[in-house]
């Protein structure tokens, strides 16, 4: 798909509103919805407005906060199904969940849903998500969720509090019969500046996990992540002593840990690759409108109710510059540039340009490999 034309997701802060305290929320996300707040009008004419890009239109991700704080979810979501808009929904597990309305989503058509786990313990997951016994209410949550057929994606955000239960949530997500797991790289905005990140070498160590991750019949994709496609490029021809760098104790011992609750690896790897990246295939617009490359990187591209999402999209600057690739450091260099292009959402957190390099990736450029410089 040519993304310069049209993205293939468009993420809406359908409201900041949400009944959780999560500590990585990267919205500040509160229990009244902002002032600002797209009415009905203005969040149907966005919704109509997507019809402006080429079919097939763009997946609308209706996300928060939490999209069940809107009283008019239903009837927006019935628009978007009319207009043959296809609309997946990214709810909190809180008080507002009602399991008829999602029985309702899925009568009108929606298969797609995402929600957030972040711990393979009660203890780990109620701590980030700042409420007690919210690990339980998540559990029920997700078997409802599947038992409905639903093509249900488990969230989780990757941080120095939860890095040691990967190989368990994997465990856990089989046992709850879950296929697809969205793998969040922390980036420090909103309230995930007060969260401890880890390292480059294990950001790297993790990817390498989570290839052998989708072995075990899970589909796995990472956001804010894009040297994962690096990753998974590399196993399918290298051995992991052959890696750059090679991974280490991290690895070792999640993957240890893996093969002992789900037994050896075998199959297909299901490790998605699609190229895109913040502001290429990928736009977010916010609770009032403004628009941005991607969630977690809060630089406003343009307005809604000012402008088309498609001529925004197709017209700024900044975007075309991403999709470009007209990065500096040593993302600028690296011959992965157009496969990865590094999170612009974390160069724009870490230095203030979001064309600059992503300090989380440890990779050495060939570039500068051969020049002997390494960063």
């Amino acid at each position: 798909m040519n993304f310069s034309e049209r993205p293939i997701l468009v993420f809406w802060e359908s409201t900041r509103a949400c009944l959780l305290a999560c500590k990585h929320c990267r919205a500040e996300a509160m229990k009244d919805p902002l002032p600002g707040t797209l009415s009905n009008s203005q969040a149907e004419a966005f919704i109509k407005s997507l019809t402006q890009f080429k079919k097939p239109y763009p997946i609308l991700v209706i996300t928060g906060g939490d999209p069940l704080m809107r009283e008019d979810l239903l009837g927006l979501v019935s628009l978007a199904r009319e207009l043959e808009i296809p609309a997946a929904l990214s709810p909190a597990v809180s008080t507002k969940f009602d399991p008829n309305l999602f029985i309702k989503f899925k009568n009108m058509g929606v298969k797609a849903l995402s929600i957030s786990l972040d711990g393979s313990e009660e203890t780990t997951h109620d701590a980030i998500r700042g409420v007690p016994g919210h690990f339980a209410q998540t559990l029920e949550m997700i078997r409802f969720l599947v038992s409905q057929g639903f093509s249900l994606q488990i969230n989780t955000t990757v941080m120095r509090e939860n890095v040691e239960e990967l190989a368990d949530m994997a465990y856990l997500l089989k046992k709850l019969k879950v296929s697809i797991w969205e793998v969040f790289f922390l980036i420090q905005t909103g309230r995930g500046k007060a969260v401890n990140p880890i390292s480059p070498e294990e950001h790297e160590e993790v990817c390498h996990f989570l290839v052998d991750v989708s072995y075990y019949g899970i589909i796995v994709r990472t956001v804010e992540a894009p040297f994962f496609r690096r990753v998974v490029d590399w196993r399918k021809t290298r051995t992991l002593s052959e890696c750059h760098p090679v991974p280490g104790t991290l690895y070792q011992n999640l993957s240890t840990k893996l093969s002992r609750l789900l037994g050896e690896k075998g199959g297909t790897c299901l490790a998605q690759t699609q190229g895109t990246r913040d502001g290429n295939g990928i736009i977010f617009v916010g609770y009032n409108g403004d628009v941005y490359p991607a969630g977690f990187l809060p630089l406003p591209v343009g307005n809604v109710t000012e402008t088309s999402l498609q001529k925004i999209y197709s017209e700024s600057p900044l975007l075309k510059a991403i999709r470009n690739g007209d990065f500096t450091g040593k993302c600028g260099i690296c011959e992965y540039k157009i496969l990865c292009g590094g999170s612009r959402a974390r160069a724009y957190s870490f230095s203030g340009d979001p064309l600059g390099e992503d300090p989380a990736c440890p990779y050495v450029p060939e570039l500068n490999r051969l020049k002997g410089v390494h960063i």
